[in-house]
C-alpha cells in the first residue's frame, strides 16, 4: 500500500478513489482556520470551525495511529499527491524515498484488516476496485502494487482486462483536410543529421535530464586566482559541506514534526518531504540560495519555486525507477528514422502519427500538485533553510571563535505599496560569493534547450522533454480549468495544435558565433545599454553620500529619500537585466558548437512559446541575433535579394517604401554593409544606428559572405529571414468584418507601396484637430505641429488588444512628455483630447472593427453576469476558457510568516466581470492569429520548409520566403472564409443559453440570460471585402 494523502485535508486517507480531488479543495480559510471537504470518523481530532461534509459527498476516513506505531496508509490518493505507490511502511522506516532507512512490506494482520475496511467503505460509496484499474491513470508498476494490496483482502480479485486500443482518430476540420489527406504531393523536411548521431544525441539529452541539473560555465570575466580568491572558494566549499549536513538533520527533524502534525489532525506535508533523498533535497535548497539576488526574494515566490522544483525532480526520479526508460529509448530510436538524413520510411507521415504508430499510448505523466501544496511545502523548506544555514560573521577568519550568523534573514519591505516578507542574503554571504567569483551557473534540465529533437506532442500530457514534466498549455500554477478542457476534448480535435507545436519544436538551431564573440566583448567590459548589453552593478548610480545636517528641512529629507529609492530601484533593474543577459550569454557559449532544439507549448489562447525560458528566439534584438538555423539552404536565384530587403526592414529606415526601393537602398549602402561586417567595432558603425542593431549586424555578415562567394546563388545560408504582419490584430478584425476601408489601411488589399495605419490615424486626428482649432478649442491650437505617427502608434496598436481610454491616455501622455518643445502644462489636457480623437479616428476608419469589438465585449459582459467564464473553441479546435475569476484568498499560517495568496483560475469561483469583458476581444483575436500561424506552419512543413514564428512574425530561409508568403496568404484567406463569427455565436448560444439555464429560479439571472441570448444572436453585419485580394497583397506580411 502506498503513502496516500487526502488532498482535501492533508491527512492519511483510505479510499482509493477519494472524490474530493485537488480541484475540490476548500482550503480557503477564515481567521487562520483550515477548512476541509472531508468527514472524519469519531475519535479523530478536527480543527475548529471545519466545515461539515456536503450531503451525499464521498468521504475520506483515516485510521488513527498510536504513538508507538507508524501511520499506515492506502494507495488511496496517490494520484492526487503523485506519490509512487509502494508498500506500507514499517514503524522503523524513515519514510518513502528519504534515504534515511530501509523499507519493507507490512504484513501485519492489522494492515489486511485496514485494507478490508478501505474496500468496504469504497463499496458503500458506490466504488468498485475495478475502477482503480480502468478509471485511474496508473503506470504498470503502480497497477502491480495496487493489485497486490487488493488481493491481500480479496485473494480471488482479478483486474479488468485492458481496453482494446482504439483505432486512430482523424481530424475532420475543413481547415486541416489537406494536411491529413493521404493523397497529394508531400515533401516533409528531413534533419541534416544521420540516424547514428541523432541516437547519440538522445543519450546525451537523457543523461542531462536524469541528472536534473546542468552546470554551465559563466561568461563573466574570470578573476585572477589570488590567494584571497582561493581562500574564499575553499571557505565556500567547506561551508556547503557543513550546510548539507545541517539541512539533512533539519529535514529529519521537520519530517518528525510533520508526522506529529498528521497524528493530531493538522495539515502536514510529510509525504512531499519524502519524495526525494535528503541529500538531493539539501543540494536543491543550496542551489536556490546561490541564485538569490542581493535585494532578496519574496517568501511567497521562493516557496512556490522550491515546491515546483521538488515536484519536477520527483517526477523525473519516479520515471527513472520505472521501466519506462528502456521502452522510451527503443521507441525513440525508431522514431528518429523519420527525421534522419540517411533513412527512409515506407510512407511519409507527420511526426505525431509516426510516433503513435510505433506503440500504444504512453503511461500518464506525473499530475501537478495543487498550488497550496507547493507553497506549503516550499515555505517549510525555506524556513528550514533560514534556520539551518549559518556562517561565521567574519569571512576573513572563518575558523575563529566568532559567533555564527544566519546566511538568510527575514525582513518586511514595501513593493508596489504592499508590505511583503522577503528572504534576504546576509551581506557577508554576498561578499563571500563576490570574492570567490565562482565560474559556474546551475540550471534545471528543463531550462536548457534540448540536445535532441523533442518528443512529439501526442496528448495534453505527453510531449517535449524526455523525462521532465511539461504542460501543453502553460498557465498560472493552481489553474486547473484549462487542463480539464483539454482532457475532455476529443483527441482528434487537438491534432492541428499538437502537430504545429511538434513542427516548431523540430526546428534545429545553432549559435551565431561571430555575433556572440562581439556581445561577450562588450559584456565583459562595462556593457553597452544603448545596444542592449546591460552594464554591471559597478555602473549603478550611487546613493547620496554623507548625512543630512541636523537642521535639514522636511523637503530636503524627502528629496534624499526619493533619490535613495531611485538609486535602489535602478540598481535592482540593472541587476535583473544583467542576470538575464548572463544566463542567455552563458547558455549561448555553452551551446556554441552544438545543434539544439527548442520544444514549444502554448498559452490558453493557442499562442506558442519555447519551453526553455532563458535562451530562445522570442527575446530581444540581441537574443534573436544570437540564433540561426542549424540546417542551411542555398540562396537560389532570389535569396540574396530577400536578405537585402530583410536588412532594410531591420533598419526601420524605409518602412513606407516599396520592396524595389528597399532593395535599391541596400545596394546604395553596400559599402556600409560590408564595412559593418568586416569592422563592426572599429569601422563606421553604420549598424549601430538602426532600429534592430544586432540582427542588422548579423544580416550584414551574412550578406558579405554571400556576395563574396564564387556563386551567391549556391551559397548555403543559415540565416532566418522574417516576414512581419502589418498591425496583425487589425488585419484579423478587418477580415472578420469584411471592412474594405480598414483592409486597405492594414495592407489586406494590393498596393504599390505599404500602407501605414499609424500614419493614417495620425492624419485623421490632425483633420479633427484643425476643425477644433478653427472653432477656438485651446488644446487643439496648442497641439499644432505635435501630432505625429510616434505619438499615436502605441495607442493604435493596443486598441485592438483591449486598451481602454484611460490606458491610452497614459500612453499618449508619455509620448508628449518626451517632446522637449511641447508645453508641459498642457500634457494632461492634451492627452485627454488626443486619446478621444484617436478612438474617434479608429471608429471612422475601422467602423466594422469597432462593431465587432463592441459585440464581443457585450457578449462577455452578459456571460460573466450569468456566473460563467467566457469559453470558445478556436478554428483549429483548441478549447479556450478565460482564467479571470474573483480571487479566492488562501492562507497558509504559522512559521516565520503567514502567507496569503490568490487563486483566480478555478471555474467554481465567480467570474471577474471586468476582466472577462475587457479580455474577450483581444484574446479572441489572439486565438485567430495563433490559428493562422499554426495553419501556415503545417502547410510549410508539408512543402518541406523550415518554419518558426514569433507570433505574427514568420521566419524561414531566404530561398523559401516566396513560398512561405504564398502559404501565409492562402491560409489567411482559408481561415477567414469560414463563418467565424456565426460559428462563435452558435457555440456561445449552445453553451450559455440552453433551456435548463434559461429556466433559472433567479429572476435576475433570467434577465441577464434574455439579454445574453439577444446579444449573441445579433452578429454584426459584414461589408463587401473580397478576401481573395489578400493573396495578391505584397505587403500583407512583408
Amino acid at each position: 500500500m502506498s503513502c496516500g494523502w487526502c488532498p482535501a485535508c492533508w491527512t492519511p486517507s483510505w479510499p482509493a478513489a477519494c472524490s474530493t480531488g485537488s480541484a475540490g479543495l476548500r482550503r480557503a480559510s477564515r481567521r487562520g482556520r483550515w477548512r476541509s471537504c472531508c468527514r472524519r470518523p469519531r475519535g479523530s481530532r478536527v480543527p475548529r470551525r471545519s466545515r461539515p461534509a456536503r450531503p451525499g459527498a464521498r468521504t475520506c476516513s483515516w485510521r488513527s495511529s498510536s504513538r508507538s506505531s507508524w501511520p499506515s496508509w492506502s494507495v488511496a490518493c496517490s494520484r492526487a499527491t503523485s506519490l509512487s505507490p509502494t508498500t506500507c511502511w514499517s514503524p522503523t522506516t524513515a519514510g518513502p524515498g528519504s534515504g534515511g532507512g530501509s523499507r519493507w512490506p507490512c504484513t501485519t494482520p492489522s494492515c489486511s484488516a485496514g485494507l478490508a475496511r478501505c474496500l468496504d467503505q469504497m463499496a458503500r460509496d458506490g466504488l468498485q476496485p475495478q475502477e482503480l484499474f480502468s478509471g485511474v491513470p496508473l503506470s504498470p508498476e503502480e497497477q502491480a502494487v495496487v493489485l497486490r494490496a487488493v488481493r491481500k483482502a480479496q485473494p480471488a480479485f482479478s483486474p479488468p482486462p485492458p481496453p482494446p486500443r482504439p483505432p486512430p482518430q482523424v481530424n475532420t476540420s475543413p481547415l486541416l483536410r489537406e494536411i491529413y489527406a493521404k493523397e497529394g504531393p508531400v515533401s516533409y523536411p528531413k534533419l541534416h543529421l544521420p540516424l547514428r548521431e541523432l541516437r547519440s544525441l538522445f543519450q546525451q539529452q537523457l543523461r542531462v535530464e536524469m541528472a536534473t541539473t546542468v552546470a554551465v560555465e559563466s561568461v563573466e570575466q574570470a578573476r585572477v586566482l589570488t590567494e584571497e580568491v582561493l581562500r574564499a572558494r575553499n571557505t565556500l566549499q567547506q561551508l556547503r559541506a557543513e550546510w548539507v549536513e545541517a539541512l539533512c538533520l533539519g529535514l529529519r527533524n521537520l519530517k518528525a514534526s510533520e508526522v506529529c502534525a498528521a497524528r493530531t489532525g493538522r495539515p502536514s506535508v510529510f509525504p512531499f518531504l519524502c519524495v526525494l533523498p535528503e541529500k538531493e533535497l539539501a543540494e536543491l535548497l543550496l542551489q536556490a540560495l546561490q541564485v538569490l539576488p542581493p535585494q532578496g526574494e519574496s517568501l511567497l515566490s521562493l516557496a512556490q519555486q522550491l515546491g515546483m522544483r521538488v515536484f519536477g525532480r520527483h517526477a523525473v526520479r519516479r520515471q527513472q525507477r520505472s521501466s519506462r526508460l528502456q521502452a522510451l529509448q527503443e521507441r525513440y530510436y525508431q522514431y528518429v528514422r523519420l527525421l534522419a538524413s540517411d533513412t527512409q520510411v515506407e510512407a511519409p507521415q507527420l511526426p505525431r502519427q509516426y510516433w503513435e504508430a510505433l506503440g500504444p499510448p504512453e503511461a500518464p505523466h506525473e499530475q501537478p500538485w495543487p498550488l497550496s501544496v507547493l507553497v506549503q511545502l516550499g515555505k517549510k523548506l525555506a524556513e528550514m533553510l533560514v534556520e539551518a544555514v549559518r556562517m561565521p560573521g567574519s569571512v576573513a577568519a572563518p575558523q575563529g571563535p566568532g559567533t555564527l550568523i544566519p546566511v538568510l534573514y527575514h525582513v518586511y519591505s514595501f513593493r508596489s505599496f504592499r508590505q511583503i516578507g522577503i528572504l534576504k542574503p546576509h551581506p557577508a554571504f554576498i561578499e563571500l560569493l563576490a570574492t570567490a567569483a565562482e565560474h559556474t551557473l546551475t540550471f534545471e534540465a528543463a531550462e536548457v534547450p534540448m540536445l535532441c529533437p523533442p518528443l512529439p506532442w501526442t496528448s495534453p500530457h505527453t510531449g517535449a522533454f524526455l523525462l521532465s514534466p511539461t504542460k501543453l498549455m502553460r498557465s498560472l500554477e493552481g489553474t486547473v480549468q484549462h487542463q480539464r478542457l483539454l482532457d475532455s476534448c476529443p483527441p482528434a480535435d487537438l491534432h492541428g495544435a499538437l502537430d504545429a507545436l511538434t513542427q516548431l519544436g523540430n526546428c534545429a538551431w545553432r549559435v551565431n558565433g561571430r555575433v556572440l564573440d562581439l556581445v561577450l566583448e562588450l559584456f565583459t567590459a562595462k556593457g553597452c545599454p544603448h545596444l542592449g548589453v546591460p552594464a554591471p552593478a559597478s555602473e549603478a548610480p550611487r546613493p547620496p553620500d554623507g548625512r543630512l545636517p541636523p537642521g535639514a528641512s522636511p523637503a530636503q529629507k524627502a528629496e534624499v529619500r526619493r533619490e535613495l529609492a531611485r538609486c535602489l530601484k535602478v540598481a535592482r533593474e540593472m541587476h535583473s537585466l544583467r542576470s538575464d543577459a548572463l544566463y542567455r550569454l552563458s547558455l549561448a557559449q555553452h551551446l556554441r558548437h552544438r545543434v539544439f532544439w527548442l520544444p514549444h507549448n502554448m498559452d490558453f489562447r493557442g499562442r506558442t512559446y519555447p519551453c526553455p525560458p532563458h535562451f530562445h528566439h522570442l527575446g530581444s534584438d540581441l537574443a534573436r541575433a544570437l540564433l540561426e538555423f542549424a540546417q542551411g539552404r542555398p540562396l537560389g536565384a532570389r535569396g540574396l535579394d530577400w536578405l537585402k530587403v530583410h536588412l532594410v526592414n531591420l533598419t526601420g529606415l524605409k518602412k513606407r517604401e516599396s520592396l524595389q526601393a528597399r532593395l535599391a537602398f541596400a545596394d546604395e549602402v553596400m559599402k556600409d554593409i560590408l564595412d559593418s561586417a568586416d569592422r563592426p567595432m572599429t569601422g563606421r558603425k553604420w549598424w549601430m544606428q538602426v532600429d534592430e542593431p544586432w540582427q542588422a549586424l548579423a544580416c550584414c555578415m551574412e550578406i558579405a559572405r554571400a556576395v563574396r562567394a564564387p556563386d551567391p546563388a549556391a551559397y548555403v545560408s543559415h540565416f532566418p529571414v522574417h516576414q512581419d504582419g502589418s498591425c496583425n490584430g487589425l488585419q484579423h478584425y478587418a477580415a472578420l468584418g469584411r471592412d474594405s476601408v480598414g483592409a486597405a489601411s492594414v495592407n489586406l488589399l494590393p498596393s504599390d507601396v505599404p500602407q501605414d495605419v499609424y500614419s493614417g490615424v495620425a492624419a485623421q486626428v490632425e483633420v479633427f484637430r484643425k476643425q477644433d482649432a478653427k472653432r477656438g478649442v485651446r488644446v487643439a491650437q496648442v497641439l499644432e505641429g505635435f501630432i505625429s505617427r510616434k505619438v499615436v502608434k502605441q495607442t493604435v496598436m493596443t486598441v485592438v488588444y483591449g486598451v481602454t481610454r484611460y490606458g491610452g491616455r497614459l500612453q499618449i501622455e508619455r509620448r508628449l512628455r518626451e517632446l522637449s518643445d511641447f508645453p508641459q502644462e498642457f500634457v494632461w489636457e492634451a492627452s485627454h483630447y488626443l486619446v478621444r480623437q484617436v478612438f474617434n479616428s479608429l471608429q471612422e476608419m475601422f467602423s466594422g472593427t469597432r462593431a465587432i469589438q463592441h459585440w464581443l465585449t457585450e457578449s462577455a459582459r452578459f456571460i460573466a453576469h450569468t456566473g460563467s467564464a467566457v469559453q470558445w473553441v478556436t478554428p483549429l479546435g483548441v478549447p479556450v476558457i478565460q482564467p479571470y475569476h474573483q480571487d479566492a484568498k488562501v492562507l497558509i499560517a504559522g512559521g516565520m510568516q503567514s502567507l496569503t495568496f490568490s487563486q483566480s483560475g478555478d471555474t467554481s469561483q465567480k467570474p471577474n466581470t471586468l476582466k472577462q469583458k475587457n479580455g474577450f476581444p483581444p484574446n479572441f483575436i489572439h486565438s485567430l492569429d495563433s490559428s493562422h500561424m499554426m495553419l501556415t506552419a503545417l502547410h510549410c512543413y508539408r512543402k518541406g520548409l523550415t518554419f518558426v514564428s514569433v507570433h505574427d512574425c514568420f521566419w524561414t530561409h531566404a530561398a523559401d520566403v516566396e513560398v512561405m508568403n504564398q502559404v501565409c496568404r492562402e491560409q489567411f484567406v482559408s481561415l477567414h472564409s469560414q463563418p467565424i463569427l456565426h460559428n462563435l455565436s452558435r457555440f456561445l448560444v449552445k453553451q450559455y443559453c440552453s433551456s435548463t439555464r434559461l429556466r433559472s429560479p433567479k429572476h435576475s439571472k433570467n434577465l441577464w440570460m434574455g439579454k445574453l441570448q439577444d446579444t449573441l444572436k445579433s452578429v454584426p453585419e459584414t461589408g463587401a471585402l473580397d478576401l481573395e485580394q489578400v493573396k495578391h497583397s505584397t505587403y500583407f506580411f512583408s
